[in-house]
């Protein structure tokens, strides 16, 4: 395993990370001793961090990582994240208090790594967008990060880099967050790149090279495409990120791409986080298990 200093923090990751999530779902959808025998593999091979989130699992995952990582005597760095409802009328620290109240509890924890913010962003709020004025202003998401940074419920704080560009770079370059997780595989590649005129997937506008000069660390998430890069299986959780995105034409930029690389050594898994992982930019790239 190699490993890689991430953004402006001061801690070194390891190139792949261990993704609970709901896609690939180890911890969720398996019992407890598959869970325990992929956390098993994951240190053996040099993994020191888990990204996990209460609405993996509503609370599953978080769960299964609060009872095995103790039994299994390992600690390494964790990551997990929180929602704001933008329509609540509640100010926007009570849900974040609460949602990581909740998630420490299930964590068997009394802090985490990074805590990070799961919304999908935007110029404006809506039913599932939150408006990025309300994340950087007085009294609004990064206020309530900084709060609970002095408090020593987190050490850095993050977000998920998905929404149109502009509201992407407004977040990384605002200096309040020192991490984010962004959307970058060989079918939409426009993170880490200028895409051509006529792209018909969404644009994320290149936010990689943002992050790089504001020494914001990435790590990448989908690098996978929700398993259309690695397999012909289907689970059924093949969930597009964004809205222009669905399976048939997922699967259609897929065999492209695979077209496009045929003799690459290795699987097709392999090729696609070798694709991601020679971007130095990237710090992490999270890659979520599930049995064969």
């Amino acid at each position: 395993m190699k490993y890689r200093r991430l953004g402006r923090t001061d801690l070194e990751v390891s190139e792949i990370v261990f993704g609970a999530g709901w896609v690939g779902g180890v911890l969720i959808h398996h019992d407890a001793e598959v869970g325990r025998s992929a956390l098993r593999l994951a240190r053996e091979a040099g993994v020191n961090w888990i990204d996990t989130a209460p609405s993996y699992g509503d609370g599953i995952s978080e769960r299964a990582l609060g009872e095995l990582l103790p039994e299994l005597d390992w600690n390494p760095y964790l990551s997990t994240k929180f929602h704001v409802d933008p329509a609540s009328d509640r100010p926007v620290s009570e849900q974040i208090e609460e949602s990581v109240g909740r998630s420490l509890a299930r964590l068997n924890r009394t802090s985490v790594d990074l805590l990070q913010l799961h919304n999908p962003l935007g110029a404006g709020s809506d039913a599932r967008r939150l408006a990025v004025d309300r994340v950087l202003e007085p009294g609004g998401v990064a206020d309530a990060l900084d709060d609970l940074k002095r408090r020593g419920l987190t050490r850095y704080a993050g977000f998920t880099a998905n929404g149109d560009a502009d509201s992407l770079k407004r977040m990384v370059t605002s200096a309040r967050f020192d991490t984010a997780q962004v959307y970058y595989n060989m079918l939409n590649p426009s993170a880490g790149r200028a895409v051509p005129a006529g792209w018909s997937a969404i644009d994320f506008g290149n936010v990689i090279a943002h992050c790089e000069t504001c020494d914001v660390g990435v790590f990448v998430i989908r690098v996978l495409a929700a398993g259309v890069l690695a397999t012909a299986t289907r689970t059924g959780r093949e969930i597009p990120m964004y809205a222009s995105a669905d399976m048939a034409s997922e699967e259609l930029r897929a065999r492209a791409a695979w077209d496009a690389i045929d003799g690459e050594p290795g699987s097709r898994a392999q090729a696609a986080i070798r694709f991601v992982l020679d971007d130095r930019r990237v710090h992490g790239v999270l890659v979520g298990a599930n049995l064969p």
